[in-house]
């Protein structure tokens, strides 16, 4: 089967190293989605790391495939090269025009969520006040299913993602989110937003960041711990890995423009501290150990196989379009 990983992040900038994509090669992973921007970046900056991003794969085609369908992933596989995908994490970037889905799409983002933590005018992040998806953001879910992109939940409100799964005509999925039942943090999802998800027919990816998986160096155990309660809650084939490292490169300023204000967008009262500095990441090379431990928490290898990717590809063949 596939292997995939939901959501990955490298700086920014659209001279970001590519060496961390490398390393999900290396770990035998066929397919990584790669943030290209986030609420807090405006549009010429995201559009810049998209640019720069394409120019990057296409310059390596012996080495990288931007996905457009499934099939591109399953040859990319067929010759030992590494899929790629963009996506997106908030909706302000999105212009509040849902024509600008559909743009984003053929500039090959495969997959989005509304919000970042923070409300916007299209939806609830998961650290404000609670108010439901807008009409707007109705909207916008119609442009998201439309289009052919994966709807993804991450960083958003409870209720306004319970709202979002309600109005999806396509499987919703959360890239990188883990159970509240295990870790109690406003990131995480209760077992209501888990089991909406699968009622939908989409995936629950767990991520690998220390303060979701409850542990201060993150390993393949824990990824896999939080993964079997997903199976368990709601059947194996709605779990999935997005492991969530974030690569840095200090000597590149993949800031936005004016500078961001991180205890607005990770706030210390969420239980973030240091912000997103006080992250650890568990490491890529963890993907080569994730079968073995999923294995361990009683999965079979048939079941390991479909958390390692057989379930997100599943998702993306229904959704995706070329």
């Amino acid at each position: 089967m596939i292997t995939w990983d939901a959501h990955t992040c490298l700086p920014l900038h659209p001279a970001a190293d590519f060496g961390p994509l490398e390393r999900f090669l290396a770990a035998g992973v066929n397919y990584v989605s790669v943030n290209v921007g986030m609420d807090m970046n405006p549009v010429s900056q995201v559009l810049a790391v998209i640019a720069g991003f394409r120019a990057r794969l296409a310059a390596h085609p012996d080495r990288y495939v931007l996905a457009n369908v499934v099939a591109d992933v399953e040859a990319a596989r067929a010759s030992g090269r590494l899929a790629v995908g963009f996506d997106l994490e908030g909706s302000l970037p999105l212009q509040e025009s849902v024509n600008m889905v559909a743009l984003y799409r053929d500039l090959g983002v495969r997959q989005v969520h509304f919000a970042y933590n923070r409300n916007n005018s299209v939806a609830d992040g998961c650290h404000d006040v609670e108010r439901g998806l807008t009409a707007l953001g109705r909207r916008m879910v119609a442009a998201v299913n439309d289009a052919g992109l994966l709807m993804d939940c991450s960083h958003t409100g409870r209720r306004c993602s319970l709202d979002i799964m309600s109005v999806s005509d396509a499987p919703v999925v959360f890239s990188h989110s883990n159970p509240l039942a295990l870790v109690d943090h406003g990131r995480n999802v209760t077992d209501e937003q888990i089991r909406a998800c699968a009622a939908t027919g989409g995936v629950i990816c767990v991520s690998g960041v220390s303060s979701f998986v409850g542990s201060r160096i993150p390993g393949a155990d824990d990824v896999a711990r939080h993964a079997a309660y997903v199976a368990d809650l709601v059947g194996v084939e709605h779990a999935g890995i997005g492991l969530d490292v974030c690569f840095m490169q200090p000597e590149l300023d993949d800031d936005p423009p004016g500078g961001v204000d991180h205890a607005y967008w990770w706030p210390p009262a969420a239980g973030y501290g240091a912000g997103i500095a006080g992250l650890a990441f568990a490491a890529v090379e963890c993907w080569s150990e994730l079968p073995a431990a999923l294995q361990r928490t009683g999965l079979t290898a048939n079941e390991a196989a479909q958390v390692l990717g057989g379930n997100m590809a599943r998702v993306a063949r229904q959704v995706w379009r070329g």
